[in-house]
C-alpha cells in the first residue's frame, strides 16, 4: 500500500504501469490457486475424515488448512484485477472484504506454523512438564484467540475505503493507493504498520526459529538407536518448514519495513518491490499440503490409494511409529500425550495419526 495526500507520485504511477507486476503477480497467484485449493480440500478431507482433530498438532493443521483456502478463494480477484490493469471493477465493499481476507490469511498462515512450532517444542523437549497444557481445548483457543488479534490489527483496512481513483491512468485501485487521512497522523500510520511487523511477523518469526532450533538439537541428542531414522525424518521435516517460513514470509515482511519507513519518513518508495515479494507469502499455500504428506503416514497412504498406487512400500506399512516424535522416538512423550487419546506405540492405527511437526 503507498500512501499519499493529494495524489499518486510518479514512482505509483511508474508501479501501476509497470508491465512485470502486471504479468508476475496474475502467472504467479493462477499457478498458487489451481496448486493450493485442491490440495488444501484434500488436506482438509484427510484432517477431519480420517484422522479428525484428536491432538493440538491435527487442530494447528486444520486451522491451516482453511487459512490456505480462503487465501486462494480471494485471489481470483486479485488475477483479475491485475490483468485488467489494475482498475478495481467490484466495488468498495468488495475491495475491503478482499484486502482483509488476503492479509488475514497470510498473517494467520504465520501464526498458525507458529503454534505448531510451540506445541512441537513442547511435546519433544518438556514432553511431561507440557502435558497439561497440550491438550485440545487450548489449541481451539489458541485458534480463536490468534484470529482475535488478526481482526483487531486489521480493523483499520475494514473500517475505511480503499479503493482510490487514479485520474492520471483512468483507474480505480484497490490497496495499492491509499489516502493518507485514513489514519490521523503519520504515528498512527507508523504504529499500525509497525504492528503488522513486529507482532505479527518478527515475534512470531523468532519464536519459530527458537523453538524448531531446540527440538532439532533435542531430536539430535536422543540416543535411541531403534528411531534414528525417525530422527531424520523428523529433523528433516522440520528444516523444510523452517525454510518455508524463512523463504515465503521473511522477504515479504521486510521489505514491507523498509518502505514503511522510506514512505513515512524520507519520501521514498519500494511498493513496487513489496508487490512482488507478495508472490513469496502466496507460495506457502502450495507447500502446506507437501508438507502434511511427508508428515503423516495417512497423508501418504490416502494420496498413494488416491492415485491409484496402493499401499505404502512394506518397509512403510510396517513402520514403527505414526508420527516421528510419538513414544518410539521419546519415551516420556507417549506418557505426556495419553491424555490425547493416542494409541500405544506398537499398535497400527490411521485414524489416531499424529502429526510430526
Amino acid at each position: 500500500m503507498d500512501m499519499n495526500v493529494t495524489g499518486p507520485d510518479n514512482a505509483t504511477i511508474l508501479m501501476l504501469r509497470d508491465p512485470t507486476i502486471a504479468v508476475v503477480l496474475p502467472v504467479v497467484y493462477s499457478l498458487v490457486a489451481l496448486v493450493s485449493i485442491p490440495g488444501n480440500l484434500f488436506s482438509l478431507w484427510v484432517l477431519c475424515c480420517h484422522i479428525g482433530p484428536t491432538s493440538p498438532s491435527v487442530i494447528f493443521m486444520i486451522n491451516l488448512s482453511v487459512t490456505d483456502l480462503m487465501l486462494a478463494s480471494v485471489l481470483p480477484f486479485q488475477i483479475y484485477y491485475h490483468c485488467n490493469g489494475n482498475h478495481w471493477v467490484f466495488g468498495e465493499l468488495l475491495c475491503n472484504a478482499v484486502t482483509v481476507a488476503f492479509y488475514a490469511n497470510m498473517y494467520s498462515s504465520i501464526l498458525t506454523m507458529t503454534c505448531i512450532s510451540v506445541e512441537r517444542f513442547l511435546g519433544v523437549v518438556y514432553p511431561l512438564a507440557s502435558a497439561r497444557w497440550r491438550r485440545r481445548r487450548y489449541a481451539v483457543a489458541a485458534c480463536a484467540g490468534l484470529w482475535l488479534l488478526l481482526l483487531a490489527a486489521l480493523s483499520p483496512l475494514a473500517r475505511t475505503d480503499l479503493t482510490y481513483t487514479v485520474e492520471a491512468l483512468g483507474i480505480v485501485t484497490c490497496f495499492d493507493v491509499l489516502k493518507s487521512t485514513m489514519l490521523p497522523s503519520v504515528a498512527m500510520w507508523a504504529m499500525f504498520l509497525f504492528t503488522l511487523f513486529i507482532v505479527l511477523f518478527l515475534i512470531p518469526f523468532l519464536v519459530t526459529v527458537a523453538c524448531y532450533t531446540a527440538t532439532i538439537l533435542t531430536l539430535l541428542r536422543t540416543s535411541d538407536p531403534h528411531s534414528r531414522g525417525q530422527r531424520r525424518r523428523a529433523v528433516a521435516l522440520a528444516a523444510v518448514v523452517l525454510l518455508a517460513f524463512v523463504t515465503c514470509f521473511a522477504p515479504n515482511n521486510f521489505v514491507l519495513l523498509v518502505h514503511v519507513v522510506n514512505r513515512l519518513f524520507l519520501g521514498r518508495t519500494y511498493y513496487h518491490v513489496y508487490k512482488l515479494t507478495l508472490c513469496l507469502s502466496c507460495l506457502n499455500n502450495c507447500l502446506d499440503p507437501f508438507v502434511y504428506y511427508f508428515a503423516s503416514r495417512e497423508f501418504q497412504l490416502r494420496l498413494r490409494l488416491y492415485l491409484g498406487y496402493g499401499r505404502l512400500p512394506a518397509g512403510c506399512r510396517h513402520a514403527r511409529s505414526d508420527s516421528v516424535f510419538s513414544a518410539r522416538t521419546l519415551s516420556a512423550r507417549s506418557m505426556s500425550s495419553g491424555h490425547e487419546g493416542l494409541e500405544e506405540a506398537g499398535r497400527p492405527s490411521l485414524r489416531r495419526q499424529e502429526s510430526v511437526f
